[in-house]
């Protein structure tokens, strides 16, 4: 009978036998998980933490805070090109983020997703400038469109119907095409964070200093997105895959346990925040419903503003 002979090695530089997968390519499959020490990604968080304390928390202050006549009304002010900036290079670091996961992550739903987030956010930047501009003419973001002063005594009426869509532009379609992918994409990267060494499932100091900021940076994003349902879903799915993962014998390493922890201090900052409001009555009719959580510029426009003006009338 004939001997059986070796599949010769590939040559060095000569592309792979047909079939081999490979876990790093796209919609390739691994038979079993190899687990790899992950170390806390210490520059990708900490940018993450600092674009978004700058590029999207202030932006609507950069717009107050600087002079209008560098930035007239009817230009792009400055917090556009912090949104700009931000739409650009957040898609990028979440790209990096996950190619960091030591586990294969299906790409076709990351592409997707990243599309997606950059298809809201720029949405999103056409209906918010045009949102916070109207500050400056006595726009109340604590009113609904129509009860807002400078809006319902437009003619013809029908320019209300206008402003209702780039509101809901801004705040609906905007928000929900912005934040579901960001959320999706976080969730699939923390699928890769378990590790079976319970060495690996500690922080390090670096970890627990951006734990705070970070924590506070997504309550802000919970609460003026109001996208507490997307992020309470979220925080539970978490939960339930470190359950399901822990009767496997795994442990959330570094990263994930910065992620989840973040999670749930940003919990207790919203519950917190609730509390403090939970009997304002203008906000409360702002926000009816089971889920009573106002936005932090609504409260601004209500109290903060009204205290400024106090004070320059002394």
């Amino acid at each position: 009978s004939a001997r059986r002979r070796p599949f010769p090695a590939p040559a060095p530089g000569s592309p792979p036998p047909a079939g081999t997968l490979f876990p790093g390519r796209h919609g390739a499959v691994k038979g079993e998980d190899t687990f790899k020490t992950s170390p806390f990604h210490l520059d990708l968080w900490f940018y993450f933490t600092l674009q978004n304390w700058v590029l999207d928390f202030g932006r609507p202050i950069a717009m107050i805070i600087l002079p209008l006549e560098w930035f007239p009304l009817n230009k792009p002010s400055a917090g556009d090109y912090f949104h700009m900036a931000y739409n650009v290079i957040t898609p990028f670091l979440l790209l990096k983020l996950i190619e960091r996961s030591p586990k294969t992550l299906p790409r076709s739903m990351i592409y997707v997703s990243i599309i997606m987030f950059v298809m809201g956010a720029s949405i999103h930047l056409v209906g918010d400038s045009v949102n916070h501009r109207l500050i400056f003419s006595g726009y109340q973001h604590h009113l609904s469109v129509r009860e807002n002063p400078i809006i319902k005594n437009l003619k013809p009426e029908t320019l209300i119907d206008s402003f209702e869509l780039l509101y809901y532009y801004d705040e609906y379609l905007g928000h929900s095409m912005w934040y579901i992918p960001f959320f999706l994409i976080l969730f699939i990267y923390f699928t890769g964070c378990f590790t079976p060494v319970a060495e690996e499932s500690r922080m390090p100091v670096a970890a627990l200093l951006l734990m705070g900021p970070s924590s506070l940076y997504y309550w802000y994003l919970v609460t003026e997105g109001q996208i507490f349902i997307l992020y309470i879903f979220t925080f539970f799915a978490m939960m339930a895959l470190v359950m399901h993962q822990k009767r496997k014998g795994l442990v959330l390493d570094s990263n994930g346990l910065f992620l989840f922890y973040s999670f749930i201090i940003t919990l207790l900052l919203i519950a917190g925040w609730v509390a403090w409001l939970w009997n304002d009555k203008i906000l409360r009719k702002k926000y009816p419903g089971v889920i009573y959580i106002p936005e932090p510029w609504a409260f601004y426009t209500l109290h903060m503003n009204n205290l400024h003006a106090a004070k320059e009338s002394l």
